[in-house]
């Protein structure tokens, strides 16, 4: 239950309600947009916060997420097998139903096993990076209304 209504008193429910001060809110989820580190530093940090790397579901959750920041990691990698990208939760990337930025994702150098979100002038989309860049992150955790 997220609040206890006295008498007198009419639910009124907002975004501060539901998510903690500073996060944002979309669909039964709360986002936190961070500072920047490594995609491994800024998963610790979202899992200090009982949240994980932000997963992605859909098109309209990605559209949700672009423009926040120029680039921030996701919950996403290919570091268990080359080419297959896995959500934090475990479950597999819809590469055909998210968009990705054009010629991605590519393993540039071979090393790009993390995956960001870029919203940039000509380079939009999800993308694949070095892990140990510096980047912001973007921590998802979900909510219910009892």
């Amino acid at each position: 239950m997220l609040c206890c209504l006295c008498r007198g008193e009419t639910e009124t429910e907002t975004e501060e309600h539901i998510c903690p001060r500073s996060w944002l809110m979309f669909g039964s989820s709360c986002y936190y947009i961070s500072q920047s580190r490594s995609w491994d530093l800024g998963r610790r940090d979202c899992v200090q916060r009982d949240a994980d790397l932000v997963v992605i579901n859909s098109r309209q959750e990605q559209a949700f997420l672009t423009g926040f920041t120029e680039a921030a990691w996701v919950g996403m990698t290919d570091r268990e097998e080359e080419g297959t990208w896995m959500w934090v939760d475990g479950t597999p990337v819809d590469t055909d139903g998210l968009l990705w930025a054009a010629g991605q994702p590519d393993d540039s150098y071979g090393s790009e096993d993390c995956g960001d979100i870029r919203t940039m002038i000509t380079f939009i989309g999800l993308n694949d990076f070095n892990c140990c860049a510096r980047s912001r992150w973007i921590c998802e955790k979900h909510f219910s209304i009892d």
